[in-house]
């Protein structure tokens, strides 16, 4: 199976189902099965071949859906990009896959300098161009271990990496989450999570691939209306990260039809204990299930609902399919109680890092079998005795914020920019409701700084989620024996 096939079974056995709700519009599968043959006609003709990388920045959409299935149609890799990303970095991961085709709202202007580039395509103009292109499926022949999609994802250098999908990982990934969350095609699962992040992409492409409807929104940042769509829609499933939980256990529940919701999800970051038995009393009808996951794999562990009351701290045990252990330096497994860095093992373990052999020989390393691919999370966990898995930390100071990962050499590097900055230092501090919020720590020339200029700066050059909360402003940095910025001592000191 490929992962157009998700859409193109659920259009051959129930066409006339209603598969997208987004704003006011309400598509059916064979709408968007016709719609993203088109799509692969129209990239064909500008020139793509298989395994080209089509890049698609847009908000979540009806053409971002088309988008994604049209070049997986085409035989080309799909590369999701928030739509708000800065044209910086919009440039770089351009440039960095080679990107055969550019999916967007904001045409290019004079400083794009992509010569690989055979088509820019305006999704206004989708319509239109549609419509000059057979409703016809491309011949296909990529197989199950040809890659699907890159997901761009933040690397201790500063740099985004793409995460290489293949058809196969992400066919095996989705099966497994299904298998657990027991979906059906009656379900109508509510996204408001973007597609450019992988939790909210497989919204998508497993409600697609049981055959349900998505209801897709483009932000969170107004629940009541989120609870309105819920009553509305009367939907079954809601993915959520920490952020959007905490906004929720704020509010009067009591004035929203929510009878119809079976199942809650978090993952990006744990939900504190005591949100999740909150939870729980707010949603007594929901399953609530606690996740755990990193881009490199999709999925990693979950935790059963029934166990929730018993270890509300945990994120629970290896999805279906799969196995899951803890290491020390030394590459011992440990035991209970003991900490150390989590390993994966599994077909949801994806190829690697885009062109990056060095990143990817240290996170994918060498499994039992031949050729086969483990994991290395970079992430410390401990085990129950019944074999539960808890976060401890991370082994890199990569922040999760809000349910995005934040690079702090990349804020750092914004922050130098300044000609007045002369230190800085960014670390991920805990946060009620982003799980973890960003702070930064700058040394500058005496008074030729404030915050207010600092952020407008961070404002210009970061996509929002990057914008440090709070600036702390000191005369000097802390170092270790090596010279470097202490950020062990910057956490402890505060």
């Amino acid at each position: 199976m490929l992962v157009e096939d998700f859409l193109i079974e659920s259009a051959r056995r129930r066409p006339s189902k209603v598969a997208l709700v987004c704003g006011g519009q309400r598509l059916t599968y064979a709408e968007l099965d016709s719609r993203s043959n088109r799509l692969a006609q129209v990239l064909l003709a500008q020139g793509l071949q298989q395994g080209d990388r089509v890049v698609i920045q847009l908000p979540n959409s009806p053409e971002a859906v088309v988008g994604i299935f049209g070049a997986l149609k085409a035989g080309a890799v799909f590369v999701p990009l928030n739509a708000g990303t800065k044209p910086e970095k919009t440039q770089y991961i351009l440039k960095n896959c080679r990107a055969a085709a550019w999916l967007t709202e904001s045409p290019a202007n004079g400083s794009l300098n992509a010569p690989w580039l055979k088509a820019i395509i305006n999704a206004q103009d989708f319509s239109a161009i549609l419509s000059e292109h057979p409703d016809r499926l491309p011949a296909r022949a990529h197989t199950p271990q040809d890659l699907a999609c890159l997901i761009y994802t933040s690397g201790s250098t500063g740099q985004p990496k793409g995460v290489m999908c293949e058809h196969r990982n992400m066919v095996f990934a989705s099966g497994s989450i299904i298998q657990y969350l027991e979906n059906s095609d009656s379900d109508i699962i509510l996204n408001v999570l973007p597609l450019s992040f992988d939790y909210g992409l497989y919204q998508l492409l497993m409600t697609f691939r049981f055959g349900g409807t998505l209801v897709l929104e483009r932000t969170f940042a107004f629940p009541a209306a989120l609870l309105r769509r819920v009553a509305q829609e009367r939907v079954t499933g809601l993915p959520g990260v920490p952020t959007l939980f905490a906004l929720l256990l704020g509010m009067h529940l009591e004035a929203y039809d929510l009878s119809s919701l079976r199942y809650l999800t978090n993952t990006a970051a744990a939900l504190p204990p005591n949100h999740v038995l909150e939870l729980r009393r707010k949603f007594p009808q929901a399953r609530l299930y606690s996740m755990y996951g990193l881009t490199e794999t999709k999925r990693t562990l979950y935790l059963p609902p029934a166990e929730l009351e018993r270890r509300p701290g945990s994120v629970g045990i290896p999805i279906p399919g799969t196995e899951a252990w803890i290491e020390n330096e030394q590459g011992e497994r440990l035991g209970a109680g003991q900490t150390g860095e989590l390993v994966v093992r599994g077909p949801h373990v994806m190829r690697g890092y885009w062109e990056d052999a060095k990143a990817s020989a240290q996170r994918f390393r060498p499994g039992p079998l031949p050729g086969e691919r483990l994991c290395y999370t970079g992430d410390l966990f401990r085990q129950d005795a019944e074999g539960f898995f808890f976060f401890v930390g991370r082994t890199d100071d990569i922040i999760k914020t809000r349910g995005e990962k934040v690079a702090p050499k990349e804020v750092e590097s914004v922050l130098y920019l300044l000609p007045e900055v002369v230190e800085a230092a960014v670390i991920g501090v805990p946060h009620p409701l982003l799980g973890q919020a960003v702070k930064a720590f700058v040394t500058c020339r005496r008074g030729s700084l404030d915050a207010r200029k600092v952020l407008t700066h961070c404002r210009a050059h970061l996509e929002e989620f990057m914008i440090p909360k709070e600036f702390e402003f000191r005369e000097a940095l802390p170092k270790n024996a090596s010279g470097k910025i202490d950020k062990l001592e910057l956490s402890l000191s505060l």
